[in-house]
């Protein structure tokens, strides 16, 4: 089964992504442990960082660095959560062990 793709982000301090699931899930993607590597170098640049956006299924910024769906999905801090049911309302529950 294919895990849940990326809906939205946020931009937080700290280099974090706020993220929405695809299966209304949320969590924070620490970004800070990329920042030494190669072509996320680039990402240390707060203005820069902040322009992270969705793009297909996954968060991208604008000269094509990107992170795998499911290593969000996977290594999103979770914990007590907000789920969003269809109609946009709030649902709260705990994510299950993986």
């Amino acid at each position: 089964m294919m895990n849940p793709r990326v809906a939205s982000i946020q931009p937080e301090a700290n280099y974090r992504l706020r993220i929405l699931f695809t299966n209304g899930e949320q969590g924070v993607y620490d970004c800070s442990h990329l920042l030494d590597f190669g072509v996320f170098r680039e990402l240390r640049d707060p203005e820069y960082f902040r322009r992270a956006a969705v793009a297909y299924g996954t968060v991208a910024w604008p000269h094509e660095q990107d992170i795998c769906p499911d290593t969000l999905y996977e290594e999103a801090i979770r914990g007590p959560i907000s789920v969003v049911s269809p109609d946009g309302a709030p649902i709260s529950r705990q994510i299950r062990s993986r």
